[in-house]
């Protein structure tokens, strides 16, 4: 992975280039806590070689896994770093594009580059923090918080 800090104001803001081979969802979170992040809007283009998606079951209050094992082109990823109970959490989704032209998408669970992933991240001056909804299951933004 290589970043670069391109705005340093009350507004930090990253480019975050991965490489063949690399886990998005762990490497972005190890950034996101080697940074201290407490909120941030994450949106990147690239392209995946295998790829863990997954979809919330709102009944059964649990993520269904949807494993994709081929290249795959990463068409929009959108995501945020928030607070959680151990520190930053990712929350990412992407819409996937395959060699036929059809798409897929879902929460991202993991995703190994290939050839490359560009992400922009921006930090927020204000922390996000999530707290547990036991109606959904989730751990959801709570904007109230500080």
């Amino acid at each position: 992975m290589k970043c670069r800090l391109i705005n340093d104001d009350n507004q930090r803001t990253w480019v975050i280039v991965f490489e063949t081979g690399e886990e998005a969802v762990q490497s972005l979170t190890a950034f996101a806590r080697e940074k201290e992040l407490a909120a941030s809007q994450i949106t990147a283009i690239g392209a995946f070689s295998e790829v863990e998606l997954a979809y919330f079951d709102i009944e059964q209050k649990q993520y269904q896994k949807i494993p994709v094992t081929e290249q795959v082109e990463v068409l929009s990823l959108l995501g945020d770093v928030t607070l959680g109970q151990s520190g930053p959490k990712l929350h990412a989704h992407v819409v996937l594009g395959k060699r036929n032209g059809s798409t897929c998408g879902g929460h991202l669970i993991k995703g190994i580059v290939r050839p490359t992933l560009e992400v922009i991240l921006t930090e927020s001056p204000i922390h996000l923090r999530r707290t547990f909804d036991a109606a959904s299951g989730l751990a959801l933004i709570d904007p109230e918080l500080r």
